[in-house]
């Protein structure tokens, strides 16, 4: 792989032991990879941030990382999803000694360069790259957003990778990055038209058909931002889908090549209907409804507000987002009427990464596919797959 003088120097240790670490593990992934050169990135978003997925051994690593100097390093940087609200977790019961080494990590990225922002949607808070622009991503669902809705380039990086290329600026040239590597390969028809939870369920089938493929959809009618954020991370959790084009809504659906495409598939309504059946896994009535998997927008917060508004919720109800949306629903009202129904807002963590299955909790009920095929294996908890409208008990 051809590397500049500058990153050369990098790697021989004159920017830093830091920087040379992560410049070695840039040049390993290059090589693997087959990438010529590096490529300039303008943000970053890391992943491996939860104490539950990462450990002891990723937190001891990652406080060794941050001894040493990084420089003027200044790439945009967001944190992924942390195992517990980072301010609250006292208030809604996280183990303690969890929470304490699960705030290590997070100020040990901090000393890396990396915002405490902390969120699978960090295109809602200000990381926000522009059409076109080479970026290193990790969180898959904020991958598939990224590069389809707003046309950025990214691959599905690794945390470590995605966490290099933040201390350097830089990421290899390769797979996602070049425009020929963007063409899609499966057609999909869906022949009825889809709201709320559907396009989570499509997404899951559609991941499980297509693995890494790219696919690309042509609906009945035309999705909101939410929605596209939903499919997306349905698409990459099921799946390893880090692009999709959907036509007439997506930037690149012209150049996508749809006509070159190696395969076709339509999917029906009873193929919908079957798969939101085989995400829940038991009748029970959900003990705790989660939401929020990618984080909450401030839109799908106000419409949880409308539901419960002037009512008393018989559940838990919990809704994951960053602390700058739920700053947002403060200002809105949205999180008082929430509260005052019996729900609330949680910032930095999801009910994927969190350590709900030590919390007394047996049943989860979510409306986000992704969260419905990972709560089962990662927490060992049944799971209720369903609209918001349809999980919400009241007294």
């Amino acid at each position: 792989m051809y590397l500049t003088r500058e990153e050369e120097a990098m790697c021989n240790g004159e920017y830093g032991e830091t920087i040379r670490k992560s410049m070695d593990l840039l040049v390993a992934l290059g090589d693997i990879y087959g990438a010529s050169e590096l490529v300039k990135i303008t943000s970053a978003q890391v992943s491996g941030v939860s104490y539950k997925t990462i450990g002891e051994a990723g937190l001891e690593y990652l406080e060794d990382l941050a001894k040493g100097d990084i420089g003027d390093a200044n790439t945009i940087s967001t944190l992924n999803p942390p195992g517990t609200d980072l301010d609250n977790w006292k208030k809604f019961g996280f183990p303690e000694d969890f929470s304490i080494k699960q705030n290590r990590i997070v100020d040990a990225y901090a000393k890396l360069g990396v915002s405490k922002t902390c969120t699978c949607t960090p295109y809602l808070v200000g990381n926000v790259p522009r059409f076109g622009d080479h970026i290193a991503w990790a969180e898959s669902s904020a991958v598939a957003y990224v590069n389809s809705v707003i046309g950025a380039r990214t691959n599905r990086e690794g945390g470590p990778g995605a966490l290099a290329a933040s201390i350097v600026g830089k990421t290899p040239m390769y797979g996602f990055h070049f425009e020929e590597n963007r063409k899609a390969n499966l057609v999909v028809n869906v022949e009825c038209e889809l709201s709320g939870a559907d396009f989570g369920a499509l997404g899951y089938i559609i991941g499980q058909k297509v693995g890494g493929g790219i696919p690309y959809f042509i609906l009945q009618n035309t999705p909101d931002n939410n929605d596209l954020k939903t499919l997306g991370a349905a698409l990459a959790s099921s799946g390893s889908v880090a692009l999709y084009h959907m036509e007439n809504v997506t930037p690149e659906y012209k150049v996508a090549e749809k006509e070159n495409a190696e395969d076709k598939i339509a999917i029906t309504r009873e193929d919908i209907d079957e798969t939101r059946t085989n995400l829940t896994t038991t009748d029970v009535t959900p003990d705790l409804i989660c939401l929020g998997c990618p984080h909450a927008s401030l839109e799908e917060i106000k419409k949880v507000a409308n539901i419960v508004e002037g009512k008393k919720i018989q559940n838990k109800l919990w809704i994951c987002t960053s602390v700058a949306v739920k700053a947002s629903a403060d200002r809105m009202g949205y999180t008082t009427t929430i509260e005052n129904a019996g729900g609330n807002i949680v910032c930095d963590t999801c009910m994927v990464v969190a350590p709900i299955e030590d919390m007394g909790f047996k049943v989860i009920g979510v409306n986000s596919a992704k969260a419905a095929n990972y709560i089962p294996s990662m927490c060992g908890l049944e799971v209720r797959y369903d609209d918001v409208e349809n999980l919400i008990q009241f007294q």
